[in-house]
């Protein structure tokens, strides 16, 4: 028995060090790809370019150049599909010796059998998040992750809450690794992981070296450095997951939990980097574009603010036109984006109907008689990926340089749970949540284009916050009594007309009160018409702070402040 183990193990170690080295070739293939992706896009601007007056020569260099990289390209697919075959042939191997290897080891210990229902569905696929088999297996045998998935189990059990179940970090990690599965733009901007309040430092306009003779003195060169401050805020929900899941696999659980989490999060985090407001989340692209003003929170050592809602917005009347014409007025457009302060990369946004209309305004025969599309998955000429987001508006591209984007993701994501609200349904709700701020660093860096002559669409619904509603405003008057000493007559508008009652306090600053704040600690006040009289009032009470709230079914929905005026004693 000790010999066949010993034999196993050897197997195992040389197919492990045979998957690696071809693990290692991923990255070759990458850069192949990306050559390759960068061959296309230059064909595809010289096919572009041959008109019925190109001489035949270099008709005949194009088609080379076009036969060539087709060819490359087969050979690349074809090289990458039996790589990928190698990879997961060695990877069933090491799974069927590595089973077999701990059967003999079980046998050998001789545990208790113990039965475990298994979700055969999730056990054979090939990869979770990226991960191999064998880096699967050993992600959910951690001790963090396992007594995670453990207090998830128990919520299920115990039925109400884990009170605030923290993710472990290797999880967070995996998560993140694969927000670009959910979040279509977090792979163009610049993430950026902090903790707390921040200062993030920016480099500004990069100074060009001098030329002096060899053995001259060197110029001092001017390094501008700005600072940009971001806080914290949340994005998140709540989901819910089958009783069934919970009981399932540690993977099926696992892959269900990150999954729900992370398409909730990225669809959030989307939107707040075209179209956040800055209020609780971050400032988008659009919005910085239609500022007319620096925001009263634009930091003192920021990069200098520009006003840009005009010329980086633009509204075109091209619609009608197709081909050269088409494509030389919007890329004359797009290309008011500045790439001065990023690392060169671009994307452009649109929706799925925009780009199948760029599409149809390429259309072209080729050598064949065969209608071809010219634009797939990049912007002709100017180059840069074409990003489908939904949320846009048709014949409406928002882009630019995306790491001049500063996107700040904070530490500290949670999960916690409950089933009783569909107890009914056999689900277990979890609510997780992370937290991001984020802006334009450079606005120059981008544009926002509408080639139908219409005006762009400057904002985004986002979900509705309905569990945290606002507390409403109350207007608030008060005036010393004419008549009747420590008295005052107070007047409020903006309530409710009916169906609610009113409390306040007087204190030497104004009550903190919140939506949903209880009535307890509050003294009643009647209001007739709007109007109200307060009495028996001591002369040092004249100057302090009346805080009038007005309670629905006893919780705060409004409440308004104002300095409490009484009569003096004569």
């Amino acid at each position: 028995m000790a010999l066949k183990q010993l034999l196993l193990t050897k197997q195992i170690e040389g197919m492990r060090s045979k998957l690696e080295a071809l693990r290692e070739k991923d990255a070759d293939f990458e850069i192949r790809k990306e050559e390759l992706k960068t061959r296309e896009v230059e064909l595809e601007t010289a096919v572009n370019e041959v008109t019925e007056e190109t001489p035949d020569e270099e008709r005949a260099v194009v088609d080379e150049a076009v036969e060539s990289y087709e060819a490359d390209n087969e050979a690349l697919e074809t090289e990458l599909t039996e790589h990928e075959a190698a990879k997961e042939t060695l990877e069933a191997e090491i799974k069927k010796l590595s089973d077999e290897l701990e059967a003999i080891n079980k046998k050998a210990a001789a545990p208790p059998k113990v039965e475990r229902k298994v979700n055969d569905t999730m056990e054979n696929r090939t990869k979770f998040f990226g991960m191999s088999k064998e880096e699967r297996d050993a992600f959910f045998v951690r001790d963090d992750v396992k007594g995670f998935i453990d207090e998830v189990r128990a919520i299920k059990t115990r039925g109400v809450t884990n009170g605030g179940l923290t993710i472990p970090d290797i999880m967070l990690e995996v998560l993140r690794d694969n927000m670009d599965k959910y979040s279509k733009l977090i792979n163009y901007v610049g993430v950026k992981r902090v903790g707390g309040t921040a200062r993030q430092n920016i480099v500004g306009a990069v100074p060009e070296g001098v030329w002096i003779e060899a053995i001259g003195a060197l110029n001092e060169l001017d390094m501008e450095f700005n600072q940009i401050e971001v806080d914290g805020f949340m994005v998140g929900g709540i989901i819910w997951v089958h009783n069934s899941l919970l009981e399932d696999s540690d993977i099926a659980l696992g892959a269900e939990i990150m999954a729900q989490l992370g398409q909730a999060i990225g669809k959030g985090v989307d939107r707040a980097i075209l179209f956040g407001t800055g209020t609780k989340m971050p400032v988008g692209i659009v919005t910085r574009l239609k500022q007319q003003s620096a925001p009263a929170d634009w930091g003192t050592y920021a990069p200098t603010w520009t006003d840009l809602h005009l010329s980086n917005i633009k509204k075109l009347n091209i619609d009608g036109t197709t081909g050269a014409t088409f494509y030389a007025s919007l890329v004359d457009a797009l290309g008011i984006a500045k790439p001065n302060y990023s690392d060169g990369r671009c994307f452009w946004a649109m929706n799925r109907y925009t780009h199948t209309k760029l599409m149809t305004k390429a259309l072209a025969f080729d050598a064949a008689a065969a209608l071809v599309a010219g634009v797939h998955n990049q912007m002709p000429i100017i180059g840069g990926d074409i990003v489908e987001l939904e949320m846009l508006a048709n014949n409406e591209i928002i882009g630019g340089y995306g790491s001049a984007y500063l996107l700040a993701e904070r530490a500290g994501a949670k999960v916690e749970s409950s089933e009783h609200a569909k107890f009914q349904q056999m689900l277990t709700g979890f609510r997780g949540y992370a937290r991001y701020d984020g802006l334009p660093v450079f606005g120059e860096a981008f544009v926002q284009v509408n080639f139908a002559n219409t005006d762009v669409a400057t904002g985004s619904t986002f979900p509705a916050d309905i569990a945290n509603p606002v507390l409403g405003a109350l207007t608030i008057t008060s005036t010393a009594s004419l008549t009747t000493n420590g008295s005052s007559d107070i007047t409020m508008t903006g309530g409710q007309a009916s169906g609610t009652f009113f409390g306040y306090k007087l204190g030497t600053k104004a009550a903190d009160v919140k939506y949903g704040t209880y009535h307890t600690g509050f003294t009643p006040i009647e209001f007739t018409a709007g109007e109200a009289t307060l009495a028996d009032f001591a002369d040092a009470d004249d100057g302090k702070i009346l805080t009038v709230v007005e309670f629905y079914y006893g919780i705060a929905i409004a409440a308004g402040s104002k300095v409490f005026r009484v009569k003096k004693t004569a």
